[in-house]
């Protein structure tokens, strides 16, 4: 009886080793290969220009920021500030990353890269091109999909020079 009991026990300790010891499978990169097509597709709703398409790619409480403006804060200031850069006939955006990281536990991750975009200047109604870096922050949904809930973008090029005081008086 002895033995049957240290058997028992040594199974038991077994079980509850082998049940805390469990781990969540790795999911990095399928999470890596899912958030790089999931920008292909955000770059082909940028060129359809269709804000309903460019806000669902954001959560609910995610932010904006992109040169020259301040940052729109949730999805109904995102929503304007796209509305707004869409209305823009020169524009033009395209963005691709070189790092894609994703964290073990599956729930957050974040790319890096490099954008182009032409614009209209609005002060000097001139269409500029602009280029710059970017690093978007996403978290899984519940339905499994990635939504950006930080999105910053940085420009590489110098803001144009103030306008000489003679120019001004004119």
């Amino acid at each position: 009886m002895k033995d049957f009991t240290a058997l028992c026990g040594a199974a038991l300790m077994a079980l509850l080793l082998t049940g805390c010891s469990q781990t969540s499978p790795d999911t990095r990169e399928a999470d890596a290969k899912a958030l790089r097509d999931n920008e292909t597709q955000w770059n082909q709703d940028f060129a359809s220009k269709d804000v309903d398409k460019l806000i669902a790619h954001y959560a609910d409480n995610a932010v904006l920021m992109v040169p020259g403006m301040p940052a729109s804060s949730g999805k109904d200031a995102i929503r304007k500030t796209l509305t707004e850069m869409l209305a823009d006939p020169a524009l033009s955006l395209k963005f691709q990353s070189s790092r894609v990281e994703t964290a073990k536990s599956g729930d957050i991750a974040y790319t890096q890269g490099t954008y182009t975009m032409t614009m209209t200047d609005p002060n000097s109604k001139q269409v500029v091109n602009d280029h710059g870096s970017y690093v978007t922050t996403y978290s899984k949904q519940p339905d499994g999909s990635w939504k950006a809930v930080a999105d910053i973008a940085t420009s590489e090029v110098p803001p144009a020079a103030p306008p000489s005081p003679a120019a001004k008086k004119k």
